[in-house]
């Protein structure tokens, strides 16, 4: 089973709409609507956390989430639900550069198992004004993916099956973002 936290965003539902297509077995709950012991009665093989409006210390359970089954369960965070991955892991969340809020760009990676037979770069939409600092990122995390400017777009813990994706799989201004999603959904 899939379940995907919903952080308040329109986005959330084109994630779900392709985790559905090849998982039937995919729910989602709000950030706010569920508990800890719920999830643990749910079962799910994987977590998908989503984007969001706002500033990860504002995600409601995304961060106890990630604490209790994170080393457990493959985790995906997207966008807010990547910030909120550096965040749980006392990294600097800061405002980005420049606003990015429907621009594509292009995503260089590392060919970590999520960007399986992904074209490196690739171009990804992105929506967001904030990134996680570099110099921040908790040493049990590596830098995945990233601009032609070294923004951070994506990290991946050393140990646990646990990912982040600053940009939106979900968009079609993402290429191949469906073949993302559904290579962490197979791990």
């Amino acid at each position: 089973m899939i379940l995907i936290l919903d952080n308040y965003d329109s986005f959330t539902y084109n994630i779900y709409q392709i985790a559905a297509k090849h998982f039937e077995d995919t729910i989602v709950h709000r950030n706010d609507e569920i508990t800890l012991d719920k999830i643990h009665d749910l079962k799910p093989n994987k977590i998908i956390i989503s984007p969001g409006p706002s500033h990860p210390k504002n995600s409601g359970i995304c961060s106890d989430v990630i604490k209790e089954f994170g080393a457990l369960i493959p985790i995906l965070g997207v966008c807010l639900g990547h910030q909120v991955i550096g965040y749980t892991f006392d990294s600097d969340i800061e405002k980005a550069p420049s606003i990015f809020h429907g621009k594509t760009s292009l995503i260089k990676h590392n060919d970590n198992e999520i960007f399986k037979e992904v074209p490196n770069p690739f171009n990804a939409m992105r929506y967001h004004s904030l990134i996680i600092n570099e110099q921040s990122l908790n040493k049990d995390f590596d830098k995945i993916a990233w601009t032609e400017d070294g923004l951070v777009m994506g990290i991946a813990h050393k140990t646990f099956p646990m990912y982040g994706i600053q940009f939106h799989p979900e968009s079609i201004g993402t290429d191949f973002g469906e073949k993302i999603l559904l290579n962490f959904l197979n791990i």
